[in-house]
């Protein structure tokens, strides 16, 4: 999320590729100010980083003598009303990741970095081999997961492992849990959500038939179903 122009179409696919120590923190008239340690030595100015799926963008960049690289970025008050950024401290681990170069490996899947809303961790806990958070979405944006579906939860793109009343369920790996900043997550945590972009632009299209969008979402909610679950698609 931001209102710089230049980082506006800017994508990501929501695999993180570093964890991000905030360093400092600062509140400014204009929003806020962040500086975090991350393991990025060849950033450029201007460049879109979402941290913990913001898009932000970076304003100064270097290399200590030690080698840690580090970035500064900054929240208008905007940004900070539709986020959790406002609660973020020095110490605390982001979810990292640059945006997408054409002819980059699409392995989660198409994030923008633009948050739509804020959701709460219901709960946690093991599985076997796996972690399961569930957590608390918005109702407006409740319509628009399917069971198996794609979400980014703070910037790392996951499969909906199943639908509840207030929310969604998720399943996290021992490798995602380890390799981002997920595994800190608790009950009471407020993350970020981002809705699938294809999803969004189906809810669109359909808007102007009213009533009968909203009789038509099973429809629309099977069929999206269906395509996830079959290998090939015939039109």
């Amino acid at each position: 999320m931001t209102l710089d122009k230049e980082t506006e179409h800017r994508m990501f696919t929501g695999l993180v590729d570093d964890v991000g120590l905030i360093e400092h923190v600062a509140d400014t008239s204009a929003g806020r100010e962040l500086r975090l340690a991350c393991r990025y030595t060849d950033l450029t100015d201007g460049e879109s980083i979402a941290c913990n799926g913001v898009c932000l963008t970076v304003r100064e960049h270097g290399v200590t003598a030690e080698g840690q690289g580090w970035f500064t970025v900054a929240a208008v008050h905007t940004t900070l009303g539709r986020t959790t950024l406002g609660e973020w401290t020095a110490g605390r681990r982001i979810n990292l990741e640059r945006a997408m170069k054409l002819g980059d490996r699409l392995g989660g899947h198409l994030v923008l970095g633009h948050v739509d809303d804020v959701g709460v961790v219901r709960d946690t806990r093991e599985s076997g081999d796996a972690w399961l958070i569930d957590v608390d979405v918005p109702e407006p944006l409740r319509p628009l997961y399917v069971d198996k579906g794609s979400i980014a939860i703070d910037g790392v793109s996951l499969t909906v492992n199943a639908l509840h009343d207030s929310g969604v369920q998720l399943s996290i790996i021992e490798y995602t849990r380890r390799h981002t900043a997920l595994g800190q997550l608790a009950a009471g945590s407020r993350v970020h959500i981002e809705v699938d972009v294809l999803a969004k632009h189906i809810q669109r299209l359909m808007a102007p038939y009213g009533a009968a969008s909203h009789s038509a979402l099973p429809a629309v909610h099977a069929l999206a179903d269906a395509t996830l679950r079959s290998d090939t698609v015939h039109v």
